[in-house]
């Protein structure tokens, strides 16, 4: 275990555990066989709830090898079980006194190689278990410790601080390029902000969940004052106290039902009635004097974070609850944003104040959504990816589900005998792959042909987007700041050079838009016109990793809406010319020293008049090999010549697909909704003859 820097009876204190924390002989996966793992007696197995059965999705996904060991795992989040939490709280608080001391759960398991440090720091339970939900998860990619503070602790909120920043000095003493993650809730979360204020030169990325930085905002500001005169009884019937400690649990148990755990009514009435015998009983371990002192925590925790916040240059996260009875989150989460310089938010406008033991919220689905995850001093999005599971792959999908459900695609691909068929099977298996393509407009065709080549065929494809994608002052632009997360979680990387060659190197099956913003932002009259560069850009790329190239044409933006009002309209209405140049000013630009066309990709939103939905359609065309062509490739003008052979094949294929789409009888929404009322709404609606 790691101690403190304090008095030889304190050190030895840390090192009784209490009985409910027992040692393991399970060595923690990282190389230091000196930090064990302990576990609460009342540990259980959470067992994991399998997801999709669509066997084709368990394919083998891209790191290193296009077939390496990562899998799509049927791996989703178990509703919780709130008997479990109050077990760990009772078994915890009644286990005895002693100075905050450092565990690993169990249940984490030994991370990846090179993982990152996460440390959990409690709300005012002090229990460790706030992540209790997301120990299994949390351990295969992090090496986590919990911070638990004991109930009869009375360490002041700096002694809380000074204990993080030791084990902070401690692991950088070992590990000088590990980056740290801070995940603090509630207290725990200003904790974090005071630590990252102190040690700005700290390699730290803060989490915070519901931070009671806004405490002196809250309504237990105010009842401090006539607390200490407050009888016992009165004090149990003030709401807000118990969930100083325990949040709100018949909301979150509600919230669980909701989640999918089926009951019947006599069944929820025992668990309620169970669940309230339980609070009962804890009801003497939160004593006057253990309220009174969280509070005067609590307000001392929120002053010294506040004074502070001018100093923290760390990467913050800050996660805000709709529900929360106590605290003011979703304001104070804009606050933050506005003061931190590093700082954007996720809204969960459903969710109570202990955010993380609901069922809908996963924290590492939420680390991967932000792109904040990283294994060194800086983000590598190429090699940092942590693949999805199925769940999470069927959360992306969801994002565009209306799409896929009102378009109906149909992708085809080429045989290596040119032979066209409906399906993937043209598409090779193993890596590295370049699909090059036509950007249809606003990259509706992103979302169904992706989803397809995973589906069908297995090959997780890794997509170069615009860094705009990736730009936190992006998100402030959205209506929803976690609008483009799906997009992260499938993989997508900011296109350059270097992200390019990252992902060649490793096999990767890459999706490769040359027209980029302007061909996916195109003006009136522009439909299936490519804007490619003169030059070649990732020819003799491909060659040097003998990287097969795979054109494909997609159709049927045109099926979807009418571009009412293009760029060259919006840019002569001052107000939005303003907006305009304003989020084109502060973004990323690509191309900059481009002439022509090829370099105008200012950014806009374009009017648009929706249709009934039409039909999308995608062909991929045969491969062009460059392996073995290094060298030959070196030569300019021939890497030119295969590059003009490649735009002039997605050319041809856009033609043909256009050409044959009006012979497709089911091209209309009505023949499809008619067809699948006949044969099945899950059926294949049949297109065009080959």
């Amino acid at each position: 275990m790691k101690g403190f820097n304090l008095s030889s009876s304190a050190r030895a204190r840390t090192r009784t555990l209490p009985s409910s924390l027992k040692e393991a002989s399970l060595v923690h996966g990282s190389d230091r066989p000196e930090l064990k793992k302990v576990s609460p007696s009342s540990l259980k197995e959470a067992s994991l709830v399998d997801g999709s059965h669509r066997p084709e999705l368990k394919k083998v996904l891209t790191e290193g090898d296009a077939r390496s060991s990562l899998v799509l795992e049927d791996e989703v989040m178990t509703p919780l079980n709130f008997k479990d939490y109050l077990e760990r709280y009772r078994d915890f608080t009644e286990s005895g006194d002693g100075p905050p001391r450092w565990f690993t759960p169990l249940e984490c398991g030994a991370p990846m190689k090179n993982a990152p440090l996460l440390l959990f720091l409690p709300g005012e339970d002090g229990l460790g278990h706030g992540l209790m939900r997301h120990h299994r998860r949390l351990g295969k990619i992090f090496e986590v410790w919990c911070l638990h503070i004991p109930v009869s602790d009375r360490t002041p909120f700096e002694g809380l601080v000074k204990i993080v920043e030791m084990m902070i000095k401690s692991e950088n003493s070992c590990f000088t390029k590990r980056p740290i993650f801070l995940v603090g809730d509630s207290l725990g979360g200003c904790v974090a902000l005071a630590v990252a204020a102190r040690n700005s030169k700290a390699d730290l990325t803060l989490i915070l969940a519901n931070p009671a930085s806004c405490f002196c905002r809250s309504q237990l500001k105010y009842l401090l004052p006539f607390l200490d005169a407050m009888p016992d009884h009165v004090l149990d019937l003030i709401p807000y106290l118990k969930s100083l400690n325990i949040g709100d649990p018949v909301g979150m148990a509600m919230k669980n039902v909701e989640m999918g755990v089926t009951l019947g009514v006599g069944q929820i009435s025992q668990s309620l009635s169970a669940l309230f015998a339980d609070l009962l009983n804890l009801r003497v371990l939160l004593s006057r004097e253990t309220i009174l002192w969280k509070i005067r925590l609590l307000m001392s925790a929120s002053s010294y974070a506040n004074s502070r916040l001018h100093a923290i240059k760390s990467e913050v996260l800050v996660l805000a609850s709709g529900n929360d009875q106590l605290l003011p989150n979703q304001d104070e989460a804009e606050r933050l944003c506005r003061v931190l310089p590093n700082c954007r938010f996720r809204h969960f406008p459903d969710s109570h104040r202990l955010i993380f033991l609901e069922g809908d919220v996963d924290l590492v689905t939420i680390i991967k959504g932000t792109g904040i995850y990283r294994r060194s001093t800086h983000k590598d999005w190429a090699l940092d990816f942590l693949p999805p599971t199925l769940n999470e792959f069927k959360y992306a999908y969801e994002v565009l589900r209306w799409v896929i459900h009102a378009t109906d695609p149909v992708v085809f691909s080429t045989m290596e005998d040119g032979k066209i068929v409906r399906g993937l099977a043209g598409i090779p298996q193993d890596g590295p792959v370049i699909l090059v393509g036509y950007h249809m407009f606003m990259g509706w065709d992103l979302g169904p042909f992706v989803g397809e080549l995973l589906m069908e065929r297995g090959v997780f494809v890794r997509g170069l987007a615009h860094p705009f994608m990736f730009d936190k002052h992006a998100e402030t632009l959205m209506p929803d700041p976690a609008s483009f997360d799906f997009m992260r979680i499938m993989g997508a990387v900011p296109v350059s050079a270097t992200n390019f060659y990252k992902l060649l190197s490793s096999k990767s099956f890459v999706l490769l838009y040359p027209g980029g913003a302007r061909e996916a932002l195109h003006r009136k009259g522009e439909e299936y016109k490519l804007f490619w560069p003169e030059h070649s850009e990732f020819i003799r790329m491909a060659a040097s990793f003998g990287a097969t190239i795979i054109p494909f044409g997609a159709v049927g933006e045109d099926d979807v809406a009418e571009l009412l009002l293009d760029y060259d309209d919006l840019i002569k209405i001052p107000y939005i010319r303003d907006q305009i140049e304003d989020l084109n000013r502060d973004g990323i630009r690509l191309r900059t020293g481009v002439p022509g066309e090829v370099g105008n990709q200012d950014l806009y939103l374009p009017g648009m008049f929706p249709k009934i939905p039409g039909r999308f359609y995608c062909l991929f065309g045969g491969p062009i090999q460059t392996k073995g062509m290094k060298n030959e490739l070196k030569d300019k003008a021939k890497a030119h010549a295969m590059y003009l052979q490649v735009k002039s094949k997605v050319e041809k294929l856009i033609a043909y697909l256009k050409e044959k789409r009006e012979l497709d009888p089911y091209r209309g929404l009505l023949p499809r909704l008619l067809y699948q009322a006949t044969h099945g709404f899950t059926s294949k609606v049949p297109t065009f003859e080959l």
